[in-house]
């Protein structure tokens, strides 16, 4: 099998009437020119049938993704993100709803467009390698097989251009099974890539690899799909992952979204109770709503002392509310300072991390302890287990979430 192939350049598709007008292009080095699809999710329903019953698994699920977005379902296991995502290439019938991709209609309640017809690519969580084929015949055996199949050198054209992308032309004769795991997800993202889809739909790609590979290789990632301009449509229960690589983040619960946003917003805005637990480390705190100050933010009384915050407009004095800040936006000061939001504390636990050290302080209030906070900050910048020091928590850096 010869693979000393050399891509032309450009391969592209100016006169492609299945790209929408304004959708993102971009061309790799392999010369390999891909174009951003725009999907739309809406009203999405999935049930299986358990026990003579009907078992709901995804219920009304509704977002769009614009062309070139990287966007993440973001959830725990069993909240429904895997099933989306299997709706969405085909891989399972929907109940109701509608999917579209480009416009054009993938699935409604009586329509269903087959997998290897939606102009889709799919990177599954165990990468589904064939172990008794090479590197290169994995990668071009989906185009060989598919139904209208390319002609044989257009084919392996594609296949080399997939593997130059993601930097295994060189391993093109090696047999799949004498890949790193690092290698082999990049094998089977060329695979998925080497058809030229207009979206690219990841299952939890980087769950199988060491905690190390997994960074760089969620680097690599989004640095390809930024440079090919193409849509993806990534799940994943790992909150890092979707907070650095996301453009936008959907937190499922129970079959639903309950907050679609930056991820930035969704870290320190948290839509709930929910949200701000499940996405990073947080702490949460009870209080009741004492009043409003002349800026509108409200005060609340937290641990015996009254605090500052931004707060919901729906939120009434006497209200019981639940304050959430992160750990790292705590400060702590041997003396306290003239500023709002500070309460005196012991610190009971001090756990150094490398980069960072996570401290624990007992909050007191009239001499009697009344709730412990978790704080993060610079290993250089701890204090000591045992010693008396003040929190500072930020106005700014405070939450207020209603019942």
């Amino acid at each position: 099998m010869t693979t000393s192939y050399q891509p032309s350049r450009p391969v592209a598709r100016p006169n492609d009437p299945s790209v929408p007008v304004g959708s993102s292009r971009a061309e790799t080095d392999a010369g390999l020119v891909l174009g951003g699809g725009r999907l739309v999710v809406d009203e999405l329903e999935k049930h299986y049938e358990l026990d003579g019953g009907e078992v709901p698994v995804v219920k009304g699920v509704t977002f769009t993704i614009e062309p070139g977005m990287f966007y993440s379902l973001l959830g725990p296991s069993g909240c429904g993100k895997t099933t989306t995502l299997r709706c969405v290439a085909g891989l399972e019938t929907s109940n109701g709803g509608r999917i579209t991709l480009n416009g054009r209609v993938l699935s409604t309640a009586t329509q269903h467009v087959s997998p290897d017809k939606r102009d889709v690519g799919m990177v599954f969580q165990n990468y589904a390698i064939w172990p008794h084929m090479s590197v290169f015949a994995n990668a071009v055996f989906p185009l060989q097989v598919a139904s209208g199949r390319l002609p044989k050198k257009e084919a392996r054209k594609r296949a080399m251009e997939a593997l130059e992308l993601v930097r295994l032309d060189g391993f093109a004769d090696r047999p799949a099974t004498a890949l790193s795991g690092g290698q082999q997800q990049r094998l089977a993202l060329a695979r998925a890539l080497a058809h030229r889809p207009r979206l690219l739909l990841l299952d939890e790609p980087l769950s199988n690899l060491d905690a190390k590979l997994r960074d760089t290789m969620r680097n690599e990632l989004r640095s390809l799909q930024q440079r090919l301009g193409i849509t993806a449509l990534y799940v994943t229960h790992d909150q890092s992952e979707a907070l650095s690589m996301s453009d936008r983040v959907a937190v499922m619960n129970q079959g639903r979204i309950v907050q679609e946003a930056t991820p930035r917003e969704l870290y320190f805005q948290p839509a709930d109770r929910f949200v701000a637990d499940f996405v990073g480390r947080v702490n949460m705190i009870p209080a009741v709503v004492r009043g409003r100050d002349a800026n509108g933010e409200a005060l609340v009384e937290a641990y015996g002392a009254r605090l500052v915050t931004p707060c919901p407009t729906d939120a009434r004095t006497g209200d019981d509310v639940t304050v959430t800040f992160r750990p790292e936006s705590v400060r702590w000061h041997e003396v306290a300072p003239d500023r709002p939001n500070v309460l005196p504390a012991r610190v009971v636990r001090v756990e150094f991390l490398g980069e960072i050290v996570e401290y624990e302080a007992e909050i007191s209030s009239a001499g009697s302890a009344v709730g412990r906070i978790v704080a993060r900050g610079a290993p250089m910048n701890a204090p000591a287990t045992g010693s008396a020091i003040h929190i500072e928590l930020a106005p700014s850096a405070c939450r207020v979430l209603t019942a």
